[in-house]
């Protein structure tokens, strides 16, 4: 195919079909390292398939959307709102989604929900419908502490904050047990009523498949979960030629742009819908960036975006993109009031949150005018935890001496070296409470509730984004689009004549760009020092010290 063929389905009147291949992977973000930024040169990102299909359902030249759901490694949540993206572009176009195999012995229940979406559905006849519910697990490190020597010791606000059960706990408590439980549950619940409502099909039978997996590709169609069975070849053969196109049309939904995007794109003069984005531990100043991934968001950056957007007299609404499971009190409490400062200048703002927006992630949406989530997000953790670990018996297990001189009563109150005495409990427990009565007041004003209710449902307890729904703590499930139009809404603004903008959203370019003041919307996180990179080497192990409000753990589904 030469360049002219090639512009021709990007820009001209040549007939496209759409194709989104999951085995590439989708990041949800831009690249913030180079290994990522190679990837990105065969991935999508989630922001390129939100533009290009809805670009693409109003484009008469494109006839339908290919997609090869596989497991990818991409966070349910963000499989879910990508899932939303192809019902939606199927209301106007065709689709078909084909597997080899959702899942092989292994978890497929993301990959089967990406399907689920499409009009049509492909199996291998040796693949399988692996659909067979979730499992979440709890690990207690305090037995691993006290072999080295070492003691936790941590208060929490209250009992769901079992952050701090996972250092400080020898058992997993009933209040543990029953929050994670529900997690589990409410996860399952909302997956069997997605699907029984895309496939048309009772909800019992789509629990006979989560219970009856792994599934033959005959006992998939039976149940209803599939349409064909075949190989790749032949699903693409039967769905070219029903919607009359030829393999020469195919093109990667990345790929996509059309003349009137473009246009739309040069326009000089629109007003503007402003996107900005925390994501990763919430820290003061501006955070670090790690080539082993946990990324902070800095409170001075996300404040210097959030400003940009209230300079910027173009800009009549925020969509606050939060995916973080919390950190830092006074970071995520100093971005509150960048978020309530938008709102006090009659800039609407409405927060989209992704795989978790929980505790500091939790407390800087809530101020917003309304908050998006999907219904697999982790959110709320409304509660709070500090403590520290105790290393004495370690140093005397090593054969080491330590002696620390204390100047001034309530110094060392931290220290690794020695346990808390009474007094240091007191000044911890009374620093706990008052941040968790400023967290749970915050969170009644934010939200237009009783206090007494809003403390019910915190109490450090971790929701999925549908269940905080159905007790106020969000306002709508679904994706980066439902917020766009929301915050539209709340403007007075006409969706199809707004630009959507990202403010401090470059990736690697941030890093590099000079910044003239603290003004500036430019210079992005910090790099990492050699503590930071053991910090998210640590993380990803599951020893988090993000700050007080964090939430428990993270659950991922692939």
């Amino acid at each position: 195919m030469g360049l002219k063929d090639l512009l021709g389905k990007i820009t001209g009147d040549t007939p496209v079909v759409l194709e989104l291949d999951m085995a590439r992977g989708v990041l949800v973000a831009k690249p913030t390292n180079p290994l990522q930024a190679v990837q990105l040169i065969n991935s999508p990102t989630l922001n390129a398939l939100r533009s290009h299909l809805r670009e693409a359902s109003r484009d008469a030249r494109v006839l339908g959307l290919i997609v090869h759901a596989v497991p990818s490694g991409t966070a349910l949540a963000y499989v879910e709102e990508i899932a939303g993206l192809i019902e939606d572009f199927g209301e106007s176009k065709k689709t078909m989604a084909w597997s080899e195999s959702f899942g092989e012995l292994g978890q497929g229940l993301g990959a089967y929900r990406l399907a689920a979406a499409a009009q049509q559905i492909w199996l291998q006849p040796t693949g399988a419908v692996n659909i067979e519910g979730v499992e979440v697990s709890m690990t207690l490190l305090k037995g691993l502490f006290n072999k080295a020597g070492a003691e936790p010791q941590f208060g929490q606000r209250h009992e769901y904050k079992t952050a701090a059960d996972t250092y400080a706990a020898d058992h997993v408590t009933e209040a543990n047990r029953e929050m994670t439980s529900r997690l589990g549950q409410s996860i399952v619940e909302e997956f069997v009523a997605a699907v029984a409502r895309l496939r048309s099909i009772p909800p019992e039978r789509v629990w006979d498949g989560v219970n009856g997996s792994p599934l033959t590709a005959e006992q998939a169609l039976e149940l209803g979960l599939i349409d064909r069975v075949g190989y790749r070849d032949e699903a693409y053969a039967a769905t070219l030629e029903e919607w009359g196109a030829e393999a020469d049309h195919l093109l990667f939904a990345h790929r996509y742009t059309n003349k009137a995007a473009m246009a739309k794109k040069l326009a000089p003069k629109q007003p503007k819908v402003a996107v900005v984005t925390l994501r990763g531990a919430i820290v003061t100043g501006r955070g670090q960036r790690s080539p082993m991934g946990g990324d902070q968001s800095g409170s001075d950056v996300v404040d210097e975006h959030l400003r940009a957007a209230l300079r910027d007299e173009d800009v009549k609404a925020v969509v606050f993109e939060v995916d973080s499971p919390g950190g830092s009190a006074v970071a995520s409490d100093f971005i509150r009031r960048s978020v309530l400062r938008l709102r006090e200048a009659g800039k609407p703002v409405v927060a989209h949150m992704g795989a978790v927006a929980a505790s500091g992630g939790y407390y800087v949406a809530m101020p917003c005018d309304e908050i998006v989530a999907e219904p697999s997000t982790l959110t709320g953790s409304i509660g709070v935890l500090a403590g520290k670990v105790v290393t004495r018996g370690t140093y005397d297990k090593l054969g080491l001496v330590r002696e620390t001189i204390p100047v001034g009563a309530a110094a060392g109150m931290l220290s690794s070296a020695h346990e808390f005495s009474d007094d240091d409990w007191d000044r911890l427990n009374r620093w706990l409470d008052r941040v968790y009565l400023d967290f749970t007041t915050f969170a009644a004003q934010d939200r237009g509730m009783d206090h007494d209710h809003l403390e019910s449902l915190a109490r450090g307890r971790v929701w999925t984004g549908a269940d905080a729904r159905d007790r106020g703590l969000v306002d709508h499930l679904g994706g980066q689009w439902l917020a766009v139009e929301r915050a539209c809404a709340l403007a007075g603004l006409d969706e199809r004549r707004t630009k959507l903008t990202h403010i401090g959203d470059a990736g690697l370019l941030t890093l590099l760009k000079p910044a003239t003041s603290t003004e500036g919307a430019v210079g992005g996180a910090n790099l990492p020092d050699a503590e930071g990179v053991l910090t998210a080497l640590a993380a990803r192990v599951g020893l988090h010290g993000r700050g007080a409000l964090t939430m428990p753990w993270g659950l991922r589904i692939s």
